[in-house]
Formats: C-alpha cells, sequence, structure tokens
C-alpha cells in the first residue's frame, strides 16, 4: 500500500472520538509527540505476527488480557507487575494442558481510550459529557473535567513508555524465570485454584531437575529466563495513532508506534470510516472486534480491506456475543472466513457480552456467563472443525470485587468492598487463574480428540 499516507483516516466519517476546543493546542501536542521516539518497534510487530500466524494454524494459543481502561490515578509499578504475574501464571497453565506455546498480549501501555454508547450521561438530575478514558477526558462528574484535553495525550505517551519500560525488564530481567514458578503465585490467590497451580508448579520444577541433572538446562537456559510479551490498545483516538505513527526503515512500511497490537471496536469497524482506513495500511498485527451486528457481507468487505495479502497473523477476529448468542452467530461468521479462504486467529472476548446491572446498582459480570461463553465458543468450533485461537479478558492483577461468581463466590454484595474499576468490571487475580484451568481443560479435550482421530 504505497500510496497510503498515515493522515489519510481524516477525510474518513469519524465515530466515537471527541471535538478538541482548541485546535491550535491540539497541533501543538501532535506535533510535539510525533517528534518523540515511538514506544514500539517493527521488528517486535513482525515477531508477533509471526508468532500470531502459528496461533491461526493451532500451533500456539494466544492469552490477550489486561484492563478495561488504564487510568492515571491508579498507575504504578505494583499494579503492572500484578497484572504482568497474572498473565505469566494463566500462560503457565494453558501452555501444561494445551503443550503449545501461549502467545502473551497485554491490554497493556496504551488502553487508555473508550468507546461509549451514549455521548452524554445524566447523574442526579445533571447532564455532562460522557467519560471516554483518560487520555481524553477526566473521570470526575463536572464540567471542567470532561472536556476533552490534548495535554492528556503526552501524558499518556509518558506512561505507556514507563510501563513498557518495565513490562521490558520484567520480560528478559529474570522475573519471568520459568523456576520462578512458584513465587509467581499472589498471596491473595488462595482456594481450590491456588492449590491446583502449586500442584503444577511442583510438576513443573520436578520436571526442570530432571532436565537439570540430565545437562539439558543449558541449552534452553534463555528460553527457560525470558518471555516474549506484547503490548495491545484499541486504536480509538486516531490523533494520538497518527502522531507515533512511523516508517519502518528496514521494510520502508508504516507502523502504528503506539502498540504491537491495535484493534478496531465493535463500534468503530465502518468498513469506509476513519478507523478501519488508518488500521489498514499499518503493519502491526490488527485486531477486530465482531459482535452480534457484524453481517458476513460487512466482515468479508474488512478482511479484504484490512488483509489483501491474507497473511498469517495479520488479523484476529475478536468474538463477543454473550453467552447464550455464540451458536446463533459465530457458525455464520466461520462460514464467511471459510469461503474467503481467509487466515484469520480466533479469539474469544467473553467479556463485553455478558455485562449487567446487580442488584446492588453494580455494573458486573457474572464468571458464570463469561465461562459459558468460553465452552460455547470452544464449541463450535470444534463442530466446525476450525481452530478456536484464544481468549481476550478484561483482567487485573489486583484483589478487586468487579465481577460475581467463581470459586471464591464474589456476591452482588461484595461488589462494593473492592470495585476500583474506572470503567468496565475485571476479573481479579483469582478468578483469572480459575477460568485458565478451565480453559486449558477445554484445550486438553481438544488435544487429545485430534490425537484420537489421528490415529484412528
Amino acid at each position: 500500500m504505497t500510496d497510503w499516507q498515515k493522515s489519510d483516516w481524516r477525510k474518513k466519517p469519524r465515530v466515537q472520538m471527541p471535538d478538541y476546543l482548541d485546535a491550535n493546542a491540539l497541533k501543538a501536542v501532535e506535533d510535539r509527540l510525533g517528534s518523540y521516539p515511538p514506544l514500539v518497534f517493527a521488528g517486535e510487530a513482525r515477531k508477533l505476527k509471526s508468532q500470531l500466524g502459528a496461533v491461526s494454524r493451532g500451533e500456539a494459543f494466544l492469552l490477550q488480557g489486561g484492563d478495561c481502561a488504564e487510568s492515571f490515578a491508579e498507575f504504578g509499578a505494583d499494579g503492572i507487575r500484578d497484572t504482568f504475574k497474572v498473565m505469566l501464571q494463566m500462560a503457565m497453565v494453558l501452555t501444561y494442558g494445551a503443550k503449545v506455546p501461549v502467545v502473551k498480549v497485554g491490554r497493556m501501555a496504551g488502553q487508555m481510550a473508550k468507546p461509549r454508547s451514549a455521548p452524554t450521561e445524566t447523574i442526579g438530575g445533571v447532564e455532562l459529557p460522557s467519560y471516554r478514558g483518560d487520555i481524553i477526558n477526566g473521570f470526575d462528574f463536572t464540567p471542567e473535567a470532561r472536556i476533552p484535553d490534548p495535554s492528556r495525550m503526552e501524558q499518556a505517551y509518558l506512561q505507556a513508555a514507563a510501563t513498557l519500560n518495565l513490562l521490558r525488564a520484567f520480560s528478559t530481567g529474570g522475573y519471568a524465570d520459568v523456576r520462578k514458578v512458584h513465587a509467581w503465585t499472589l498471596g491473595f490467590t488462595s482456594g481450590p485454584e491456588a492449590e491446583k497451580y502449586r500442584e503444577m508448579a511442583e510438576r513443573i520444577g520436578d520436571t526442570l531437575d530432571f532436565m537439570e541433572a540430565a545437562g539439558i538446562r543449558d541449552e534452553a537456559t534463555h528460553t527457560m529466563q525470558t518471555v516474549d510479551f506484547y503490548t495491545s490498545h484499541e486504536a480509538l483516538l486516531l490523533e494520538y495513532e497518527e502522531a507515533l505513527t512511523r516508517v519502518d526503515s528496514t521494510s520502508g512500511k508504516w507502523l502504528a508506534g503506539s502498540g504491537h497490537m491495535v484493534w478496531i471496536g465493535d463500534r468503530t469497524r465502518q468498513p469506509d470510516g476513519a478507523h478501519v482506513e488508518f488500521c489498514k495500511g499499518v503493519q502491526n498485527p490488527i485486531g477486530l472486534k465482531c459482535g452480534p451486528s457484524m453481517t458476513t457481507g460487512h466482515l468479508k468487505s474488512l478482511m479484504a480491506s484490512l488483509n489483501p495479502e491474507n497473511e498469517e497473523g495479520r488479523l484476529t477476529l475478536i468474538c463477543r456475543f454473550g453467552a447464550g448468542a455464540v451458536g446463533e452467530h459465530l457458525p455464520r461468521l466461520v462460514k464467511a472466513v471459510e469461503e474467503e479462504g481467509a487466515k484469520v486467529v480466533w479469539t474469544c472476548d467473553a467479556m463485553h457480552g455478558n455485562t449487567i446491572k446487580s442488584t446492588t446498582g453494580y455494573k458486573t459480570r457474572p464468571f458464570e456467563s463469561v465461562l459459558r461463553e468460553v465452552r460455547e465458543f470452544f464449541g463450535v468450533h470444534n463442530a466446525e472443525g476450525t481452530v478456536p485461537g484464544g481468549v481476550h479478558f478484561e483482567m487485573t492483577g489486583k484483589d478487586v470485587t468487579e465481577c460475581t461468581g467463581g470459586v471464591r463466590a464474589v456476591t452482588d454484595e461484595d461488589l462494593s468492598d473492592r470495585y476500583h474499576t474506572a470503567c468496565d468490571p475485571r476479573l481479579n487475580a483469582s478468578q483469572s487463574l480459575e477460568l485458565a484451568f478451565l480453559v486449558s481443560e477445554e484445550l486438553s479435550q481438544r488435544r487429545t480428540k485430534i490425537e484420537a482421530a489421528q490415529v484412528g
């Protein structure tokens, strides 16, 4: 796509984006961001695309998770560490069950803009613009806080850079060493899922001891001590995305320098819209949210636009239908992909279709509904003979009470105890680990069936 320019999206219809009041202030921020270093590099994005290609073939599994919306107020090293730690735990559980590598992608270092169902919200008879994420406006319900402020983009950049710096240190500095699998258990992670994790860690430890005694460890030391960990976010605020987009000197292609993977939301996937126009021109792996309103015609059009060369690992379809609705919608989309011969990664976002209001007034997501959607996702792919490539969760390493259910049985009445999200409810560390074991069982069963069919 040699004639594509990173500003071409400005000629297209735009939705879910703010109208900044001071054009000069916005231009000044964009210019400064344009002079800053990119947050990620083309080689990293290409490596992720290659690994996602393996996911599309069933040779790896995608674990994508992290905050609903990163906030300025909650930002800190402990929070980054704890979410990273839980994702390491989940990946270890999935690897153990599926016997394939797990590609780890955080909703981190850029997930700071949020689409909203309505442009305004009303509290106590007062109507104000909706909160759209800390990169755009403030969470406080005041007229001043809700004015879009372009200077927030620079604060978001600095926070993303600091987050990436710490993630890279954790990934390569010894913290992710598989020999420390025991140390990854969080103090408040208790109950049956924690006991299963400890038992699994013991078995892994025994295996590593055997490898060392057999003299095998030296060859695998580097692989054991480091992990590849990537970042992702919804490419919603296109002024920010454009400012960080660069030409890769090694390939001459454009790279969205804001994150390794960016995705297009269910509300911004118009085939002729600004967000699709931007994403089709960058070489990063692209995610596409697919909700109940996605038609087969739109999906075919979007696949042709976003992945015209039909590259493995380029396009990930992130399905979000809601428990009980997967069987109605997913098979027709699978059929559309098969008709086009398209190479995609299928992954399940079991969070966004299962949001309800609790009896106590809090927005929540029942754990049982999340689990049911995951099982339905696997069931459809097993029936269709296609590859269930991954899962996509909103989760945190903090001991929050935002989603009901799970082994620790968070109730509606418990939600007020530690309800800290600035946007949508997240799984806590215990629920995330429990879900990883349940997904691992699905993967293990699937592997057993495939092996039995091959023998037969």
